[in-house]
């Protein structure tokens, strides 16, 4: 009985150390997470406009009525990546003439107003997600998240994390591409 107790803590710290290290695996891509949104229409959703800000809201007719491919981007105050990202998105906007639509997942109104505030708003329009079931709907797994919606409403790409690297910025602006060609 003595050896079991001994042996069933180390061998639960076995398994924990072995998730452990399979999470921290560098070949691993968060982006490679599947999700039910690709190839498929935009949720219906109608959010408002996040309190504070001038910024219109969102919804899924705002998508699908736009007429050529538009990023959605799912940010928050709280999320220190989002902020790393957040001048990536703005030059996407400034010097590439991207559509960028927002959804703030979660996120007092206040700080949202904010922090746009302080770091300047490239949204076109910001749907006000306050008890995250557009992101249910969106199927996210965390902030931030970006997805290329084509001209018919329809998701087409989906980026897990902050658009920083190099190789990111050209995963997402040739999803773009890809979704400005006529199927």
């Amino acid at each position: 009985m003595k050896r079991m107790v001994v042996a069933l803590p180390a061998l639960v710290a076995l398994i924990l150390g072995g998730f452990f290290l399979w999470g921290l695996n560098p070949d691993r891509d968060p982006n490679a997470v599947p999700t039910a949104r690709i190839a498929k229409p935009v949720p219906e959703f109608d959010l408002p406009a996040v309190a504070g800000i001038e910024t219109p809201g969102l919804s899924a007719d705002n998508l699908r009525e736009t007429g050529e491919p538009v990023l959605v981007n799912v940010f928050a105050s709280w999320c220190v990546p989002c902020r790393a990202e957040h001048a990536v998105l703005t030059r996407f906007v400034e010097q590439d003439g991207i559509r960028l639509m927002g959804i703030n997942y979660q996120d007092k109104p206040e700080d949202a107003a904010d922090w746009l505030a302080d770091l300047g708003n490239p949204y076109e329009r910001i749907g006000s997600d306050l008890d995250g079931r557009v992101g249910v709907d969106w199927a996210i797994s965390g902030v931030p998240e970006t997805f290329v919606v084509d001209a018919n409403g329809v998701v087409v790409f989906r980026y897990v994390g902050p658009i920083i690297a190099p190789e990111a910025q050209a995963e997402v602006r040739a999803a773009l591409d890809a979704a400005k060609e006529p199927l």
